[in-house]
């Protein structure tokens, strides 16, 4: 059988370092739970199979959050985009942002329907196509913050409050978005919107996820327009903070 293909930053469920071992040994996948022969697992014991690790982006998000039990949405959001199936850019992460957010809000909360709640955001985010930003003047990360708000209140449209905590948290997401400044980068849209879901859902629902310093970008060198200093998540400018 063949041992897994584990991305090179890390775990992909929890980001620890991986642990190479010369004899091969069996562990059930993380993911999928298939017991194979590996000789590489993260310090924290996960395995991820071959199979697993080449799923199609959002297969990877859906199955990764499912099997994640992270209660912190912005560092299982970093491991994931590690993963080189998530694009540098993409509509990828409009559905990361509530998948993350969801996975976060279950694992405190102790909610058991976590993944239908994913399937249903996953839904609802594949209808936010790439270019939202750029061409109908609303982030696609933004949009999936809204997303995941709406899941989570169960709101509708002729909902009341869930409507207005859906709208807002969106129009919030946008805000930090839009201030920020073009040209698009899914990953510091990822981290704006997330960081401010994280401390709107902390806010007003009441969701206990924990509150940290600001991430540090890996992603930078992938990126042609990245603003580098001039952005928050930057290396050398998120040190300085």
């Amino acid at each position: 059988m063949n041992s897994a293909t584990l991305n090179n930053s890390g775990c992909l469920l929890c980001g620890a370092d991986l642990v190479y071992r010369e004899q091969a040994y069996s562990l059930s996948c993380a993911l999928c739970g298939e017991k194979l022969m590996t000789h590489a697992a993260c310090a924290n014991g996960h395995f991820i199979c071959d199979r697993c690790h080449s799923l199609s982006a959002l297969d990877l998000i859906e199955q990764t959050c499912n099997a994640s039990a992270d209660i912190d949405p912005l560092r299982l959001a970093v491991a994931l985009m590690a993963n080189p199936n998530i694009k540098m850019h993409g509509p990828e992460h409009h559905y990361l942002v509530p998948a993350v957010l969801i996975t976060a809000w279950c694992a405190v909360s102790g909610d058991e329907s976590k993944g239908e709640k994913l399937a249903i955001a996953r839904k609802r985010a594949e209808d936010v196509k790439g270019g939202f930003c750029g061409f109908h003047g609303t982030c696609g990360a933004a949009m999936g913050a809204g997303v995941a708000c709406s899941v989570l209140t169960g709101a509708t449209p002729l909902a009341r409050e869930e409507w207005r905590l859906s709208n807002l948290m969106t129009a919030a997401c946008l805000t930090a978005i839009g201030e920020a400044g073009g040209p698009r980068c899914c990953k510091r849209d990822t981290f704006l919107a997330l960081l401010t879901a994280r401390n709107f859902l902390n806010r007003h629902l009441n969701a206990g996820l924990p509150e940290g310093s600001l991430p540090v970008c890996s992603f930078s060198a992938n990126n042609r327009e990245c603003l580098a200093a001039g952005c928050s998540f930057y290396p050398a400018t998120a040190h300085k903070g």
